[in-house]
């Protein structure tokens, strides 16, 4: 959907309450088709940076941008013209509204689309997060996951480059969560740069690129899932010491062991970055031959 390479970016942002400094000097970026995590224990001042960030609160100090525009002093709507997408934590759908009506009552916004158009890019939304077969559900009728569903949907109908996404695993079963990963997932490969902020901190490192912790206002530590799970500042303070990643079906393929997976994540950083490599990409970094590169990267794509 999103073929351009694009970059939303903040540099130094502060954000002070009464004399108390929440937010200080804090530097974050997001690149087309990243899933980047904005993560820290409570009072962190993930949630300010955040909000700074959409553009519900406005920020005391640093410049916030993409690419070469300035959205510092725009408000939340003005960003989403300039393809900055929102999914708040709380339901943001209308109930009272058909899940077709509501999809529609945001495309109908879009001025520059005739009205089969809009009805014709419904569709394809309806399709694209298989929420088809319940379009005439009122939206007070949806359960947790099919909600966020019709969510991400309606955010997805101003084609923006970047979705800022606010606990989109919250009030969300554990069948769900991996419903939502997926579909996040194909978001990131149509090249929609991802920031997420949520609770559930082994739902978004499983999926992310990179993540950002913040502590007591400040970056504490920033990288890959595999880096920051195994940085101590960041065990201390806010994952624990039994912290671990979630297992992927990665570890069941033949000719990869613990060894070979553990050069794998420190070169590439995710499981999912992992998961695009190539058969050459395989041979340089494993020093293994074209043929075992080709049966694990066959392997890989089985998964």
């Amino acid at each position: 959907m999103m073929s351009n390479n694009h970059r939303l970016w903040a540099q130094q942002l502060a954000k002070q309450y009464k004399k108390r400094q929440v937010v200080s000097d804090v530097d974050i970026e997001v690149s087309s088709g990243e899933i980047v995590g904005l993560l820290g224990p409570n009072g962190a001042g993930k949630t300010t940076t955040f909000y700074m960030l959409v553009g519900l609160i406005r920020a005391d100090q640093g410049t916030i941008g993409l690419n070469q525009q300035d959205l510092t002093d725009l408000p939340i709507d003005a960003r989403a013209l300039h393809g900055v997408g929102y999914l708040a934590q709380e339901a943001s759908i209308f109930r009272g509204l058909t899940v077709e009506e509501n999809l529609l009552a945001i495309l109908e916004l879009r001025k520059e689309l005739d009205r089969p158009t809009q009805r014709n890019l419904c569709q394809q939304l309806l399709q694209d997060f298989q929420i088809e077969h319940i379009r005439n559900n009122k939206g007070y009728s949806l359960s947790g996951g099919e909600r966020r569903r019709v969510e991400i949907a309606r955010v997805l109908a101003i084609e923006p480059k970047f979705i800022l996404l606010d606990e989109p695993f919250a009030g969300v079963d554990p069948v769900s969560v991996k419903e939502i990963q997926k579909l996040l997932e194909k978001l990131c490969d149509q090249g929609i740069g991802l920031l997420i902020t949520d609770h559930n901190v082994r739902a978004t490192l499983a999926m992310c690129t990179r993540a950002y912790i913040l502590h007591d206002g400040k970056l504490l530590a920033h990288g890959t899932p595999h880096e920051l799970t195994h940085t101590q500042g960041v065990r201390d303070v806010y994952l624990g010491d039994d912290f671990e990643l979630p297992t992927h079906p990665m570890h069941n393929i033949n000719g990869l062991g613990p060894k070979r997976i553990s050069k794998l994540l420190n070169h590439y950083g995710s499981m999912r970055a992992i998961m695009r490599a190539s058969e050459s990409d395989l041979v340089t970094v494993l020093g293994i031959s074209q043929q075992q590169a080709s049966a694990i990267h066959q392997q890989l794509h089985k998964q």
